[in-house]
């Protein structure tokens, strides 16, 4: 797909789309530091082949999208410990704000209201939309993710170390790094990614674009942000919560506690599911979110 850009909210998006745009749209919004290409397409194709307008893109700081330049670049060592001790962290951005690049996206697109689906930090952002702007989310499915809340288990420290490891050496060595850590939290048994498809994946990201100080400034709006079960507990629209029982990186607890403060939300653990959306499971995962969606 060639993308397209928008204004959106102050700052340049870019997006790509599938299917008709007169039928029912569906935002897809991804994790931290992660582009939209990680959207598998054949799970863009099956929704829009189900009846709906799928939209994806890049957050802001990240793909092709604009770039948070003349922000500093953080130290995110200084600012894990002062999360932990309750300090005020300072950020470019917060997550409200990618909230309303979303919704800004949604107006410059002429869409009055969307099913609203985020992954990883995509979900926490979909979750603020849907809290702060309810009118113009259909429903909601967060993939995933967590509610912030402070005593929820956190990933295993090997693999928090791996995400924020420095890689000075050259491409294949960088690109060899960033295939371990997928696998590392990515699924297992049945869903096991193959190692070939894994690497061509992170070439692919690799060459669209590769910007580090984007995804240390996610990292700084995901712990600036905090508990969200104030929000989470505002939410009436329909939401679904999906999550792997296999997740190194945001342990099932996350899934499970933030069903819990939504109500009447759905609750659906996938065993073998990482953190990843592998090949395996689109099919499943389309007909998830496309049975959400039209339960509405």
């Amino acid at each position: 797909m060639q993308e397209q850009y928008v204004r959106a909210n102050g700052v340049t998006l870019a997006f790509d789309e599938f299917g008709d745009q007169s039928h029912p749209a569906i935002i897809l919004i991804m994790g931290l530091g992660t582009q939209m290409i990680a959207w598998p397409e054949t799970l863009c194709r099956g929704l829009a082949d189900q009846g709906f307008r799928v939209i994806r893109f890049d957050n802001r700081d990240i793909g092709l999208s604009e770039k948070m330049d003349d922000a500093r670049k953080p130290n995110i060592p200084w600012a894990m410990i002062k999360s932990r001790i309750g300090l005020p962290l300072r950020v470019a951005y917060t997550l409200q704000d990618m909230a309303d690049d979303t919704r800004g996206l949604m107006s410059a697109l002429e869409i009055d209201a969307a099913h609203i689906v985020g992954a990883s930090m995509g979900g926490m952002i979909a979750q603020l939309l849907t809290a702060s702007e309810p009118d113009k989310v259909l429903s909601l499915t967060s993939i995933m993710s967590s509610s912030g809340a402070r005593n929820l288990p956190s990933g295993s420290p090997e693999i928090l170390r791996a995400l924020t490891q420095r890689n000075d050496g050259g491409e294949q060595e960088l690109l060899a790094q960033r295939c371990r850590v997928l696998a590392m939290i990515g699924s297992t048994g049945q869903y096991a990614p193959d190692p070939d498809e894994l690497m061509a994946k992170v070439v692919a990201s690799y060459r669209r674009s590769y910007y580090p100080p984007g995804y240390l400034r996610h990292m700084l709006a995901i712990m600036h942000c905090g508990s969200r079960v104030r929000q989470l507990q505002s939410i009436q629209r329909p939401t679904l919560v999906i999550h792997g029982k296999a997740d190194p990186l945001v342990p099932v607890a996350a899934g499970i506690d933030t069903a819990r403060h939504i109500q009447g939300s759905k609750l659906e653990l996938i065993e073998d599911m990482g953190h990843d959306l592998p090949a395996g499971l689109i099919p499943h995962m389309a007909d998830l979110i496309t049975r959400h969606a039209r339960s509405v």
